[in-house]
Protein backbone atom coordinates (compact mmCIF):
# COMPACT_ATOMS: atom_id res chain seq x y z
CA UNK A 1 0.00 0.00 0.00
CA UNK A 2 1.56 3.28 -1.29
CA UNK A 3 1.96 6.40 1.33
CA UNK A 4 -0.82 8.16 -0.79
CA UNK A 5 -3.51 5.81 -0.10
CA UNK A 6 -3.81 6.17 3.54
CA UNK A 7 -6.77 7.86 4.91
CA UNK A 8 -5.86 11.49 5.70
CA UNK A 9 -7.45 13.12 9.26
CA UNK A 10 -7.41 17.15 9.40
CA UNK A 11 -6.30 18.34 12.46
CA UNK A 12 -10.05 19.45 13.13
CA UNK A 13 -11.28 16.23 13.38
CA UNK A 14 -8.57 14.32 16.06
CA UNK A 15 -9.88 16.35 18.78
CA UNK A 16 -13.10 15.88 18.06
CA UNK A 17 -12.56 12.39 18.03
CA UNK A 18 -10.42 12.18 21.48
CA UNK A 19 -13.56 14.60 22.88
CA UNK A 20 -16.22 11.83 21.68
CA UNK A 21 -14.19 9.12 23.13
CA UNK A 22 -13.37 11.22 26.74
CA UNK A 23 -17.51 11.79 26.55
CA UNK A 24 -18.16 7.92 26.35
CA UNK A 25 -15.60 7.10 28.88
CA UNK A 26 -17.03 9.55 31.34
CA UNK A 27 -20.65 8.55 30.38
CA UNK A 28 -19.90 4.71 30.86
CA UNK A 29 -18.28 5.51 33.89
CA UNK A 30 -21.20 7.41 35.33
CA UNK A 31 -23.87 4.66 34.31
CA UNK A 32 -21.95 1.83 35.87
CA UNK A 33 -21.18 3.80 39.10
CA UNK A 34 -25.38 4.86 39.12
CA UNK A 35 -25.90 0.92 38.30
CA UNK A 36 -23.32 -0.09 41.36
CA UNK A 37 -24.88 2.88 44.19
CA UNK A 38 -28.44 1.80 42.80
CA UNK A 39 -27.79 -2.12 43.31
CA UNK A 40 -26.16 -1.06 46.71
CA UNK A 41 -28.86 0.85 47.69
CA UNK A 42 -31.08 -2.28 46.83
CA UNK A 43 -29.74 -4.81 48.84
CA UNK A 44 -29.58 -2.39 51.73
CA UNK A 45 -32.93 -1.61 52.13
CA UNK A 46 -33.97 -5.30 51.50
CA UNK A 47 -32.16 -6.42 54.39
CA UNK A 48 -33.76 -3.58 56.47
CA UNK A 49 -37.09 -4.77 55.22
CA UNK A 50 -35.96 -8.39 56.38
CA UNK A 51 -34.29 -7.38 59.84
CA UNK A 52 -37.46 -4.90 60.58
CA UNK A 53 -39.80 -7.67 59.85
CA UNK A 54 -37.63 -9.97 61.68
CA UNK A 55 -37.86 -12.41 59.09
CA UNK A 56 -41.71 -12.57 59.36
CA UNK A 57 -42.33 -12.01 63.47
CA UNK A 58 -43.56 -9.41 62.95
CA UNK A 59 -46.28 -10.37 61.18
CA UNK A 60 -47.22 -13.05 63.77
CA UNK A 61 -47.28 -10.24 66.33
CA UNK A 62 -49.77 -8.43 64.38
CA UNK A 63 -51.66 -10.82 63.83
CA UNK A 64 -52.06 -11.61 68.06
CA UNK A 65 -52.73 -7.94 68.30
CA UNK A 66 -55.68 -7.84 65.57
CA UNK A 67 -57.41 -11.05 67.29
CA UNK A 68 -56.93 -9.47 70.61
CA UNK A 69 -58.34 -6.24 69.53
CA UNK A 70 -61.05 -7.56 67.76
CA UNK A 71 -62.29 -10.06 70.57
CA UNK A 72 -61.81 -7.29 73.03
CA UNK A 73 -64.49 -5.35 70.33
CA UNK A 74 -66.85 -8.42 70.17
CA UNK A 75 -66.84 -8.58 73.90
CA UNK A 76 -67.64 -5.21 74.91
CA UNK A 77 -70.53 -4.87 72.04
CA UNK A 78 -73.67 -5.16 73.73
CA UNK A 79 -75.38 -6.12 70.75
CA UNK A 80 -73.06 -9.78 70.79
CA UNK A 81 -74.36 -10.41 74.10
CA UNK A 82 -76.79 -12.72 73.05
CA UNK A 83 -74.50 -14.73 70.89
CA UNK A 84 -73.30 -17.99 71.57
CA UNK A 85 -70.04 -18.83 72.37
CA UNK A 86 -69.73 -20.52 68.79
CA UNK A 87 -71.33 -17.58 67.36
CA UNK A 88 -68.59 -14.87 69.22
CA UNK A 89 -65.38 -17.29 67.77
CA UNK A 90 -67.16 -16.92 64.63
CA UNK A 91 -67.63 -13.51 64.38
CA UNK A 92 -63.93 -12.90 65.47
CA UNK A 93 -62.93 -14.93 63.05
CA UNK A 94 -64.56 -13.18 60.58
CA UNK A 95 -64.11 -10.08 61.31
CA UNK A 96 -59.89 -10.99 61.92
CA UNK A 97 -59.95 -12.79 57.80
CA UNK A 98 -61.32 -9.08 56.57
CA UNK A 99 -58.50 -7.07 58.66
CA UNK A 100 -56.11 -9.17 57.78
CA UNK A 101 -56.94 -9.05 54.04
CA UNK A 102 -57.17 -5.29 54.28
CA UNK A 103 -53.40 -5.00 55.74
CA UNK A 104 -52.29 -7.62 53.16
CA UNK A 105 -50.76 -10.09 55.81
CA UNK A 106 -53.10 -13.23 54.16
CA UNK A 107 -49.79 -13.48 51.81
CA UNK A 108 -46.54 -15.02 52.43
CA UNK A 109 -44.31 -12.70 53.78
CA UNK A 110 -41.55 -13.57 50.76
CA UNK A 111 -44.17 -11.56 48.16
CA UNK A 112 -44.66 -8.87 50.69
CA UNK A 113 -41.34 -8.18 51.31
CA UNK A 114 -40.82 -7.51 47.67
CA UNK A 115 -43.82 -5.39 47.67
CA UNK A 116 -42.40 -3.11 50.97
CA UNK A 117 -38.75 -3.27 48.58
CA UNK A 118 -40.87 -1.45 45.60
CA UNK A 119 -42.67 1.41 47.61
CA UNK A 120 -39.18 2.11 49.86
CA UNK A 121 -37.21 2.60 46.44
CA UNK A 122 -40.26 4.59 44.98
CA UNK A 123 -40.30 6.61 48.44
CA UNK A 124 -43.99 5.49 49.10
CA UNK A 125 -43.33 4.99 52.47
CA UNK A 126 -46.63 4.46 53.32
CA UNK A 127 -48.90 4.83 56.51
CA UNK A 128 -47.18 4.04 59.92
CA UNK A 129 -48.96 1.15 62.44
CA UNK A 130 -48.33 3.04 65.69
CA UNK A 131 -46.67 6.37 65.82
CA UNK A 132 -48.66 9.24 64.59
CA UNK A 133 -47.30 12.84 63.72
CA UNK A 134 -48.13 15.80 66.56
CA UNK A 135 -50.54 16.95 64.40
CA UNK A 136 -52.17 13.37 64.07
CA UNK A 137 -51.06 12.05 61.01
CA UNK A 138 -50.25 8.75 60.42
CA UNK A 139 -48.32 8.92 56.79
CA UNK A 140 -44.90 8.27 57.08
CA UNK A 141 -43.41 10.93 54.85
CA UNK A 142 -45.37 13.36 57.72
CA UNK A 143 -43.73 11.77 60.23
CA UNK A 144 -40.47 12.01 58.90
CA UNK A 145 -40.72 15.67 57.97
CA UNK A 146 -42.08 16.62 60.87
CA UNK A 147 -38.92 15.28 63.00
CA UNK A 148 -36.18 16.37 60.27
CA UNK A 149 -35.91 19.93 61.44
CA UNK A 150 -35.40 19.24 64.94
CA UNK A 151 -32.43 16.54 63.76
CA UNK A 152 -30.65 19.26 61.34
CA UNK A 153 -30.77 21.95 63.64
CA UNK A 154 -29.11 20.19 65.85
CA UNK A 155 -26.32 17.83 64.76
CA UNK A 156 -25.94 20.50 62.06
CA UNK A 157 -24.92 23.26 64.40
CA UNK A 158 -22.36 20.32 66.13
CA UNK A 159 -21.28 18.51 63.29
CA UNK A 160 -20.34 21.60 61.13
CA UNK A 161 -18.88 23.10 64.47
CA UNK A 162 -16.50 20.18 65.16
CA UNK A 163 -15.59 19.94 60.94
CA UNK A 164 -14.34 23.77 60.67
CA UNK A 165 -12.85 24.25 64.16
CA UNK A 166 -11.03 20.79 63.93
CA UNK A 167 -9.76 21.87 60.47
CA UNK A 168 -8.73 25.28 61.15
CA UNK A 169 -7.35 24.16 64.98
CA UNK A 170 -5.70 21.31 63.64
CA UNK A 171 -3.78 23.50 60.65
CA UNK A 172 -2.73 25.90 64.12
CA UNK A 173 -1.42 22.95 65.86
CA UNK A 174 0.40 21.76 63.17
CA UNK A 175 2.72 25.42 62.91
CA UNK A 176 3.42 24.80 66.38
CA UNK A 177 4.09 20.75 67.15
CA UNK A 178 4.90 20.23 70.62
CA UNK A 179 3.91 22.97 72.25
CA UNK A 180 1.64 23.33 75.11
CA UNK A 181 -1.68 23.08 73.29
CA UNK A 182 -0.71 20.58 71.42
CA UNK A 183 0.58 18.51 73.86
CA UNK A 184 -2.81 19.45 75.87
CA UNK A 185 -4.89 18.27 72.68
CA UNK A 186 -3.15 15.04 72.42
CA UNK A 187 -3.70 14.10 75.93
CA UNK A 188 -7.72 15.23 75.40
CA UNK A 189 -7.80 12.74 72.65
CA UNK A 190 -8.88 9.85 74.46
CA UNK A 191 -11.85 11.47 75.65
CA UNK A 192 -13.53 10.95 72.39
CA UNK A 193 -13.97 7.22 73.37
CA UNK A 194 -17.28 8.03 75.19
CA UNK A 195 -20.36 8.88 73.09
CA UNK A 196 -21.97 12.02 73.58
CA UNK A 197 -25.12 10.72 75.52
CA UNK A 198 -22.46 9.53 78.67
CA UNK A 199 -21.26 13.53 78.55
CA UNK A 200 -24.74 14.57 78.37
CA UNK A 201 -25.98 12.58 81.73
CA UNK A 202 -23.17 14.54 83.61
CA UNK A 203 -23.93 17.66 81.98
CA UNK A 204 -27.34 17.45 82.90
CA UNK A 205 -26.69 16.62 86.70
CA UNK A 206 -24.50 19.44 86.68
CA UNK A 207 -26.17 21.89 85.06
CA UNK A 208 -29.67 21.42 84.81
CA UNK A 209 -30.19 19.39 88.20
CA UNK A 210 -27.72 20.60 90.80
CA UNK A 211 -27.12 24.36 89.05
CA UNK A 212 -30.71 24.73 87.56
CA UNK A 213 -29.24 26.85 84.85
CA UNK A 214 -30.42 24.91 81.62
CA UNK A 215 -33.14 22.74 81.11
CA UNK A 216 -33.12 18.87 81.44
CA UNK A 217 -34.49 18.40 77.64
CA UNK A 218 -36.63 18.97 74.98
CA UNK A 219 -36.34 21.29 72.28
CA UNK A 220 -38.87 24.12 73.08
CA UNK A 221 -40.01 25.51 76.72
CA UNK A 222 -43.30 24.68 77.98
CA UNK A 223 -46.06 26.35 77.04
CA UNK A 224 -43.92 26.98 73.48
CA UNK A 225 -43.59 30.50 73.04
CA UNK A 226 -45.67 32.59 70.69
CA UNK A 227 -43.35 35.17 69.92
CA UNK A 228 -40.93 34.10 67.11
CA UNK A 229 -37.72 35.90 68.87
CA UNK A 230 -38.90 34.22 72.00
CA UNK A 231 -39.28 30.55 70.25
CA UNK A 232 -35.62 31.34 69.04
CA UNK A 233 -33.93 31.40 72.10
CA UNK A 234 -35.83 29.05 73.71
CA UNK A 235 -34.28 26.68 71.09
CA UNK A 236 -31.21 28.23 71.92
CA UNK A 237 -31.06 27.39 75.07
CA UNK A 238 -32.29 23.92 74.55
CA UNK A 239 -29.51 23.39 72.22
CA UNK A 240 -26.76 23.93 74.69
CA UNK A 241 -26.47 20.86 76.31
CA UNK A 242 -26.54 18.55 73.73
CA UNK A 243 -24.49 20.66 71.35
CA UNK A 244 -21.88 20.46 74.01
CA UNK A 245 -22.07 16.71 74.62
CA UNK A 246 -21.62 16.13 70.90
CA UNK A 247 -18.85 18.53 70.21
CA UNK A 248 -17.12 17.40 73.85
CA UNK A 249 -17.35 13.47 72.61
CA UNK A 250 -15.35 14.67 69.05
CA UNK A 251 -13.56 17.98 68.75
CA UNK A 252 -10.46 16.62 70.49
CA UNK A 253 -10.18 13.17 68.51
CA UNK A 254 -10.95 15.25 65.18
CA UNK A 255 -8.01 17.72 65.85
CA UNK A 256 -5.88 15.16 66.71
CA UNK A 257 -6.90 13.29 63.61
CA UNK A 258 -6.45 16.64 61.02
CA UNK A 259 -3.21 17.95 62.74
CA UNK A 260 -1.52 14.52 62.33
CA UNK A 261 -2.54 14.42 58.72
CA UNK A 262 -1.86 17.94 58.44
CA UNK A 263 2.27 17.21 59.46
CA UNK A 264 2.49 14.45 57.12
CA UNK A 265 2.19 16.59 54.35
CA UNK A 266 4.39 19.10 56.16
CA UNK A 267 7.17 17.06 56.65
CA UNK A 268 7.35 16.30 52.61
CA UNK A 269 10.09 17.59 50.64
CA UNK A 270 8.63 19.81 48.23
CA UNK A 271 7.33 21.87 51.30
CA UNK A 272 10.92 22.00 52.54
CA UNK A 273 11.74 23.10 49.01
CA UNK A 274 9.35 25.99 49.41
CA UNK A 275 10.90 27.05 52.61
CA UNK A 276 13.99 27.26 50.99
CA UNK A 277 12.41 29.40 48.55
CA UNK A 278 10.74 32.06 50.83
CA UNK A 279 7.31 31.54 50.62
CA UNK A 280 4.79 32.49 53.02
CA UNK A 281 3.82 30.28 55.60
CA UNK A 282 -0.04 30.82 54.44
CA UNK A 283 0.68 29.76 50.78
CA UNK A 284 2.88 26.82 51.63
CA UNK A 285 -0.55 25.94 53.88
CA UNK A 286 -2.46 26.68 50.71
CA UNK A 287 -0.58 25.47 47.83
CA UNK A 288 1.50 22.22 49.43
CA UNK A 289 -0.66 21.12 52.59
CA UNK A 290 -4.28 21.69 52.02
CA UNK A 291 -3.96 21.47 48.40
CA UNK A 292 -3.38 17.66 48.40
CA UNK A 293 -5.29 16.89 51.53
CA UNK A 294 -8.37 18.82 49.78
CA UNK A 295 -9.66 15.34 48.87
CA UNK A 296 -9.77 13.76 52.63
CA UNK A 297 -11.50 17.16 53.66
CA UNK A 298 -13.91 17.06 50.92
CA UNK A 299 -14.57 13.43 51.93
CA UNK A 300 -14.86 14.27 55.55
CA UNK A 301 -17.38 17.07 55.06
CA UNK A 302 -19.77 15.32 52.88
CA UNK A 303 -19.95 12.69 55.29
CA UNK A 304 -20.47 15.55 58.07
CA UNK A 305 -23.59 16.51 55.92
CA UNK A 306 -24.67 12.77 55.67
CA UNK A 307 -24.62 12.56 59.83
CA UNK A 308 -26.81 15.78 60.44
CA UNK A 309 -29.54 13.68 58.98
CA UNK A 310 -28.77 10.51 60.53
CA UNK A 311 -29.50 11.94 64.28
CA UNK A 312 -28.08 9.55 67.64
CA UNK A 313 -30.63 7.80 68.60
CA UNK A 314 -29.40 7.30 72.42
CA UNK A 315 -28.16 10.95 72.41
CA UNK A 316 -31.85 12.26 71.24
CA UNK A 317 -33.50 9.69 74.00
CA UNK A 318 -31.47 11.17 77.25
CA UNK A 319 -32.25 14.73 76.02
CA UNK A 320 -35.94 13.82 75.16
CA UNK A 321 -34.76 15.54 71.51
CA UNK A 322 -38.13 15.29 69.36
CA UNK A 323 -35.68 14.17 66.60
CA UNK A 324 -35.32 11.24 63.70
CA UNK A 325 -32.92 8.83 66.70
CA UNK A 326 -35.29 9.15 69.03
CA UNK A 327 -38.16 8.25 66.10
CA UNK A 328 -35.96 5.27 65.21
CA UNK A 329 -36.32 4.37 69.01
CA UNK A 330 -39.55 4.56 68.89
CA UNK A 331 -40.40 2.29 66.24
CA UNK A 332 -38.08 -0.26 66.73
CA UNK A 333 -39.62 -0.33 70.24
CA UNK A 334 -43.31 -0.58 68.58
CA UNK A 335 -41.73 -2.85 65.48
CA UNK A 336 -43.28 0.01 63.32
CA UNK A 337 -42.00 -1.46 60.41
CA UNK A 338 -43.03 1.32 57.85
CA UNK A 339 -41.16 4.09 59.99
CA UNK A 340 -38.14 1.91 60.49
CA UNK A 341 -37.75 1.65 56.25
CA UNK A 342 -38.39 4.62 55.60
CA UNK A 343 -35.36 6.24 58.04
CA UNK A 344 -33.49 3.62 56.43
CA UNK A 345 -34.05 4.34 52.71
CA UNK A 346 -33.82 8.20 53.01
CA UNK A 347 -30.75 7.87 54.60
CA UNK A 348 -29.59 5.02 52.13
CA UNK A 349 -30.49 7.00 49.14
CA UNK A 350 -28.62 10.29 51.13
CA UNK A 351 -25.72 8.27 51.38
CA UNK A 352 -25.71 6.92 47.65
CA UNK A 353 -26.19 10.30 46.08
CA UNK A 354 -23.09 12.03 48.53
CA UNK A 355 -20.67 9.17 47.06
CA UNK A 356 -22.03 9.61 43.94
CA UNK A 357 -21.07 13.01 44.55
CA UNK A 358 -17.63 12.32 45.43
CA UNK A 359 -16.45 10.49 42.77
CA UNK A 360 -17.21 13.57 40.95
CA UNK A 361 -15.55 15.76 42.69
CA UNK A 362 -12.60 13.90 42.96
CA UNK A 363 -12.14 13.94 39.44
CA UNK A 364 -12.65 17.46 39.50
CA UNK A 365 -10.06 18.32 42.42
CA UNK A 366 -7.23 15.53 42.25
CA UNK A 367 -5.85 14.73 38.34
CA UNK A 368 -5.02 11.27 39.81
CA UNK A 369 -8.14 10.03 40.34
CA UNK A 370 -9.30 7.76 37.45
CA UNK A 371 -12.33 8.07 35.19
CA UNK A 372 -13.45 5.69 33.28
CA UNK A 373 -10.08 3.78 33.28
CA UNK A 374 -7.87 6.63 32.61
CA UNK A 375 -6.64 9.48 34.48
CA UNK A 376 -7.08 13.33 33.65
CA UNK A 377 -3.13 13.69 34.01
CA UNK A 378 -3.00 11.28 30.82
Amino acid sequence: MTETSLPLQTEAEAPVKGGTSTFNRVAKYTLVRTFALFVTVVIGVYITVLIANMGGEVDKIRKAQILEGIALQVGLNPENRFLTAEEKQALIADMVRIEEERLGLDQPFLIRSFRYLRNALTLDLGRAHDLISDKGSRLVSNILLERLPHTLVLFATANLFIFFAGVFAALFLSRRYGSFLDRITIAAAPTSAAPPWFYGIFLILIFAAVLGLLPFGGAIGTPPPTNNWEYLLSLLRHMILPVTAVVISSIFLTIYSWRTFFLIYSSEDYVEMAKAKGLSSGDIERRYVLRPTLPAIITSFAFTLIYMWQGAIITETVFNWPGLGRLYFSAISSFDVPVIVGLAVIFAYLLAITVFLLDIIYALVDPRVKVGGESRAE
